[in-house]
Parts: C-alpha cells; sequence; structure tokens
C-alpha cells in the first residue's frame, strides 16, 4: 500500500513562482538597492570552518543585536527562516487542529496556506470600502489565531495603533501583527508584544536588503517566544545568515535608515507621477505600491515588453484588477512610469 500525505494536504498547491530574469524586477518587495556592505564584507570574511559548524540552536547574538534594534528584552525576540516561519510556527503554537484563523482580506496569500498546512480553518474578512481593517468583524470570528498586517501587502494601508491595539485587547486568541513593511511606514506596533497575547512579525528581507538569507523574527512575551520555539526547532538560522545579519545590525543601520528614506521619498513621487499620467494608486506605507487598472494581463504584458517584471492581481475585492510596483532607484521607477504610459 503507498503512504498517503495527511488528507489536508490534497487542497494545497506548492508556491512556484514563474522564475524569469528581468531586466528591471519590480515584482517581490525586496531591496532594489542591495544588502548593506557590512553584510557583504561578513559573509566574505567566513571561513571554511565557520560554514563546517553548525549554527547558534537558536540564534542567541543575532536575539541580543534585534532586541536591541527593536527596542525590547533579548527573552522577547525569536527568531526564524522568514518571518513567514514565525507565522507558521505561531499558528501551530496557539491553535488546535480544526481550529480558526482569521485574517484581514486582501492579505499575505500565505496565511491561508499556512492555516491549512497546521489543520486549521482560514476565515478572510474583507477590508473596509475604505481600504481600512475591519475590526468588528475580525473580532465577531473569535479565530484561535487572527492574523493583521501594517502596513498591509497587498494595499500598502497602514492599520492605526489604536485600532491595532483594540483587536490585541479584544481577540480571543493569540494576533500576529505583521509588521514586514515597519521600516518604511506606520506607526509602531512593538508595544503591542507587551501584551502577551500578541507577537509581532519582522523581517530582514525588505529593508534590510537580505530576502535572500532568509531572517525573519518575532517580539513578544517569553512565554510566547518559548512556544513558538517549541514549534520551530532549533537550527533555523543559517551561520551565513546570522553573520550578514548581525554585521548590518552592528554596522550598517544608517546605511538601511537612508536606503528606506530614498525608497519613501520616491514612493511618493513615483505615485504623483502616475496620478499625473491618470493612475490612482492606493495610499502606501509600505515599499510599493498597488495600482488598479482595467486589465491586470495587459498592463503587465506593456511592461514586460519593456523588460519590467511587477506583480498582478485579478479582481481584488473592492478594488478590480491591480498592479503592485515595487519601490525601487529613481531610474527605475522612471522607466516603468514610461512603459506604462497614460492610463487608457
Amino acid at each position: 500500500m503507498i503512504p498517503k500525505a495527511r488528507s489536508g494536504y490534497d487542497g494545497i498547491t506548492i508556491y512556484s513562482p514563474k522564475v524569469e530574469s528581468w531586466r528591471i524586477d519590480l515584482s517581490d518587495n525586496t531591496n532594489q538597492w542591495g544588502p548593506p556592505p557590512a553584510a557583504r564584507r561578513a559573509l566574505d570574511a567566513l571561513s571554511a570552518n565557520e560554514y563546517a559548524r553548525y549554527p547558534q540552536p537558536y540564534s542567541t547574538d543575532l536575539r541580543a543585536l534585534l532586541a536591541e534594534y527593536a527596542g525590547v528584552k533579548p527573552e522577547m525576540i525569536v527568531v526564524g527562516c522568514g518571518s513567514d516561519d514565525i507565522i507558521d510556527c505561531t499558528m501551530r503554537a496557539f491553535a488546535e487542529p480544526g481550529e480558526v484563523v482569521c485574517a484581514m482580506e486582501p492579505t499575505f496569500g500565505m496565511v491561508p496556506v499556512f492555516a491549512k498546512m497546521n489543520g486549521l480553518r482560514s476565515v478572510g474578512v474583507p477590508l473596509s470600502e475604505d481600504g481600512s481593517v475591519d475590526s468588528a468583524r475580525i473580532l465577531a470570528v473569535r479565530g484561535a489565531v487572527t492574523y493583521i498586517c501594517t502596513p498591509n501587502n497587498p494595499t500598502g494601508c497602514a492599520i492605526p495603533f489604536r485600532t491595532a491595539a483594540e483587536i490585541v485587547e479584544e481577540a480571543e486568541g493569540l494576533v500576529i501583527v505583521d509588521c514586514a513593511y515597519a521600516e518604511f511606514g506606520g506607526e509602531s506596533m512593538t508595544a503591542l508584544a507587551s501584551s502577551g497575547r500578541a507577537v509581532v512579525t519582522r523581517t530582514m528581507s525588505k529593508a534590510f536588503g537580505l530576502a535572500g538569507l532568509r531572517i525573519g523574527y518575532g517580539i513578544a512575551s517569553p512565554q510566547i517566544v518559548l512556544a513558538i520555539e517549541k514549534a520551530r526547532g532549533p537550527y533555523k538560522v543559517t551561520i551565513a545568515a546570522e553573520a550578514a545579519a548581525m554585521a548590518a545590525l552592528s554596522e550598517d543601520l544608517k546605511w538601511v535608515r537612508l536606503r528606506a528614506d530614498e525608497a519613501i521619498a520616491n514612493r511618493e513621487r513615483f505615485s504623483s507621477e502616475l496620478r499625473a499620467l491618470g493612475y490612482s494608486p492606493l495610499p502606501s506605507s509600505a515599499n510599493f505600491v498597488l495600482v488598479p487598472v482595467g486589465d491586470c494581463d495587459a498592463t503587465m504584458g506593456k511592461l514586460r515588453a519593456a523588460g519590467i517584471a511587477v506583480r498582478g492581481f485579478h479582481a481584488v475585492e473592492g478594488i478590480g484588477d491591480a498592479v503592485r510596483i515595487t519601490i525601487g532607484p529613481w531610474e527605475m521607477m522612471q522607466e516603468c512610469l514610461d512603459a506604462l504610459g497614460a492610463a487608457a
């Protein structure tokens, strides 16, 4: 008899984005300026012997630097293989099979997938007509885990701290507050981590330019951190990732901030130029803008013809077809504007 995977896995599709080489890739919200110089130097300095050794089981040294960066104690930091690893492990640690994960919608597309992977049911709550999170409807779901994202992917909208705090305080279960784009805008959510009812997730894939090394972290009470560590297991962050991340945190925070500030300035300028062309980009607090278009495929085809990749979204509730465009150096953004041309 051939062994069968869990029945709940039948409806899960493997994440397999089409990998192509583009002259300008504005599709995945990564740092278009690249990694911090200190991170590259740290990788070059690693010896063969260091690569042959296991990393620290729970990234103790990296946790200390992340805690200093976030303004919390090291025991409030849990590190993982990207912030999506922390999201996945949090669901596994705080929801029993069959329970509900509630999430705002649209948002990070892996949330319902992680829910199903962990034997959970996913319930999406659409954003309000003005693009804000509908806290009353989210709370009414009474999820074992509730997921909110600020600034939100793909809309770019930021949730006010007061609204997020209300959700954390009144939710029946644990709340994941995904702040992957925190360096680019929105109010700080770090204070919510002290509630004992939330984990605030962050990443070094965006502002820090280290997406290829997969470094994410969560900020939470020590009790929540311990539960997530039980769910994730040891050795999730490699020697190379630890070295690059620690170098960036200890030597290149100014560089990171300057690049983030440049992205913010370019985001506002790009949005203004889009409006001048007849487009209506959504207000964004992230390192990308979501632009409603009449025909997503046609718009993407126009950009691809110019060697530019963006992320397309079809029939987004309340928005329609749209393209999400990562913000990079202005030369890239100008080429994108030239390829888009006037709105139809």
